[in-house]
């Protein structure tokens, strides 16, 4: 068991760099947000849009197979199965109420081709409403999940960092304290290595032991996992304070004093290409994907 290696999301992908890698961390956060932001109110057509542009990017960008293999595999299957049950489910809130015509009028077929039932089968009933809940739901789903996991995926701590630094310079002038947010999240990102490297030798250490838990029972077996979990806590608190002493053995006690530049941010030419198709994303969002 290899959490550092085995984990499927929220990893940076070092080797190879691709063409994501080298854009602006500030372009690929405005991506970012576009592909949050434009699906609301959107129409189901636009949404499917943006599933097929995010896999398009992926195979466009060269990650290995074995990467994204298992991103998007669990994912798009998770995805499939809210789009499954979605459509079978209700596709709103039953009401009584009294029809104005008789029984006998309802029934009759309405002119036209509209259907507003697709599926009717014994006890599946498939409506236009649930068809459209379902790739509401299971596109936002994987959009969401996906173009984050995209992003941290192509881009290192550090130029996510500088990136929201820069973005959030106005801020200054509100007297926020842009450096020291910058900081908090230049070390928690750092620190989910450790957290996932102390979770991976506390549960190899339980194993190694060789417990036979059907013998323990339930009560003591949650005693067991308390106490691991109480020892992770503990290992945690010691690891953070040991990187708050080597900071302030090496004079980091004031972010403004002492600032780091993790990374040079400069905008080249394949950032303004990317800047460009940004501006062509808006454009069709506004003309084409109306709800």
């Amino acid at each position: 068991m290899d959490l550092l290696r085995s984990l499927p999301l929220w990893l940076h992908l070092e080797q190879p760099v691709t063409w994501l890698h080298k854009l602006d961390p500030r372009v690929k956060l405005a991506w970012l947000m576009s592909f949050l932001l434009t699906p609301i109110l959107a129409s189901p057509f636009w949404r499917l849009g943006l599933v097929g542009l995010l896999i398009l990017v992926t195979l466009l960008a060269g990650i290995p197979l074995r990467v994204w293999r298992k991103q998007m595999g669990w994912l798009l299957i998770l995805c499939v199965l809210v789009f499954i049950l979605t459509c079978l489910l209700d596709d709103g809130v039953n009401v009584d109420n009294q029809p104005r015509l008789p029984d006998s009028e309802l029934k009759l077929p309405q002119p036209g081709s509209y259907q507003y039932v697709l599926f009717e089968q014994a006890w599946v009933t498939i409506t236009r409403r649930s068809v459209d809940l379902a790739i509401r739901a299971s596109t936002l789903l994987f959009t969401l999940i996906y173009s984050t996991n995209l992003y941290l995926l192509t881009t290192a701590p550090e130029e996510i960092t500088a990136g929201l630094e820069r973005v959030m310079q106005p801020l200054r002038r509100f007297k926020v304290p842009v450096t020291e947010i910058v900081l908090t999240l230049t070390l928690s990102l750092r620190f989910i290595p450790l957290v996932l490297e102390e979770a991976q030798n506390l549960v190899r250490s339980v194993r190694t032991r060789a417990i036979n838990w059907k013998k323990l029972g339930i009560r003591k077996s949650f005693k067991v996992w308390l106490i691991v979990a109480e020892r992770l806590l503990n290992n945690l608190l010691l690891r953070a304070e040991q990187i708050a002493t080597a900071m302030e053995v090496r004079g980091f006690t004031s972010p403004n004093r002492h600032r780091v530049q993790w990374h040079q941010l400069r905008l080249y030419w394949g950032d303004w290409v990317a800047l460009g198709g940004l501006a062509v994303l808006w454009a069709g969002r506004f003309v084409w994907g109306g709800g």
